[in-house]
């Protein structure tokens, strides 16, 4: 008898491992994205609406490696939670960070910013700003150059 038992602990375990050696994620891939105000391949899923109790919409945004958002701006300023991979992060007239998983990015109110994906990994992360300040304000591309600066 113990020793079905103990068989059985083992079995759990071996599926329990399985699922997250498999990586699933969290949340659906969601909805291709045009490439109007981007480059490379990014999908979007609408967690949360903003409406007129909770006025903050919540997305999660997925990358593929290179993939980057154009210069732009937030009239109620942005909250980025990192969930995978590796990204950037660059304000205007700052040097470019590096994002990891468990990181927090709050990028406030108007401030002109662009963040992405590195070249060699994807990035994913969930998205929360106010609804009622405005719609993102979408700028110019954000070049080659400054993408691949290293400074």
């Amino acid at each position: 008898m113990k020793q079905v038992r103990y068989f059985a602990i083992l079995f759990c375990v071996a599926l329990s491992v399985q699922a997250v050696a498999q990586e699933t994620p969290i949340f659906p891939k969601g909805e291709k994205a045009v490439n109007v105000h981007h480059v490379g391949n990014v999908w979007l899923k609408e967690l949360n609406v903003a409406d007129s109790v909770f006025t903050y919409g919540t997305s999660v945004a997925i990358f593929d490696p290179g993939a980057r958002l154009d210069w732009h701006s937030h009239p109620g300023g942005q909250i980025l939670i990192i969930t995978e991979g590796i990204g950037y992060y660059q304000e205007k007239g700052k040097p470019k960070q590096i994002v990891r998983p468990g990181e927090v990015v709050k990028c406030l109110p108007g401030v002109e910013h662009w963040h992405g994906a590195t070249p060699e990994s994807g990035v994913t992360y969930i998205a929360t700003s106010p609804a009622q300040n405005g719609k993102t304000i979408w700028l110019h591309r954000v070049s080659d150059k400054e993408y691949n600066r290293t400074k």
